[in-house]
């Protein structure tokens, strides 16, 4: 039976690929190095004890990348797969540092803030409003000098830009040595995606109020955006 929601078919379809989600990424992301370890390298703060938020942190796979620069820092993981919460608590089960919250990250209430905010490959299963609220929101959970980054995929500014992208991910995925199987449920996924351009989520994390806005990291659709937000009192 088809899900009527949308939040639902994702947790229903990241509930099911849990157990084979991180063995799957390497062979699913063709830039996969550069795409977690460019946005760990620029997460840069004076603190030694950084507040970070992983926004749909799935299994933790990006938190993990995290954790080797900052193994002391607080982080809270949030995600609506329960399944994919419960391998990010097994990960890291020797983490007393790391809180897991199972819910809606659009609609959670928070009662904190961050020095730094991440997401994977998640914002865009929201549709462009979603994720112009989303990047407001984000702004308003930092602390100042905070950080958003967000690693992701976007839409090609052309249909033409837009299939040569899909094109190249096809042709890898299908010699990546997945099975059929594996191959077909990644299409199926692919259905759940609200991508937007490149150009649209720069200029909504700049009106969301963050400087230094840059796409730090671009391979075909795969982009690692960068926000601050800085302390305007200075």
């Amino acid at each position: 039976m088809p899900c009527n929601d949308s939040r639902d078919c994702i947790a229903e379809k990241f509930n099911e690929n849990a157990a084979q989600y991180d063995r799957q990424r390497r062979k699913l992301i063709p830039c996969f190095n550069d795409f977690y370890s460019i946005p760990v390298s620029v997460m840069n703060t004076a603190k030694t004890v950084p507040a970070i938020l992983d926004m749909g942190a799935g299994t933790g796979l990006f938190t993990s990348f995290i954790l080797e620069k900052y193994p002391r820092a607080n982080i809270t993981l949030i995600d609506i797969s329960e399944k994919m919460m419960e391998i990010a608590k097994k990960r890291f089960a020797n983490y007393p540092n790391v809180n897991y919250i199972v819910d809606d990250y659009t609609k959670h209430e928070f009662n904190t803030k961050f020095d730094m905010i991440v997401s994977s490959l998640s914002i865009h299963h929201l549709t462009d409003d979603e994720k112009k609220s989303l990047y407001r929101r984000v702004y308003s959970l930092l602390n100042e000098d905070g950080l958003f980054l967000n690693a992701d995929q976007v839409l090609g500014h052309t249909p033409f830009i837009d299939a040569l992208y899909k094109n190249d991910w096809q042709n890898k995925i299908e010699n990546s040595g997945l099975t059929r199987e594996e191959i077909d449920s990644a299409y199926e996924r692919t259905k759940l995606d609200k991508m937007s351009t490149l150009h649209d989520q720069l200029n909504w994390l700049k009106e969301s109020g963050f400087e230094d806005v840059d796409c730090i990291y671009k391979y075909f659709n795969f982009v690692v955006l960068f926000g601050r937000k800085i302390n305007r009192l200075v």
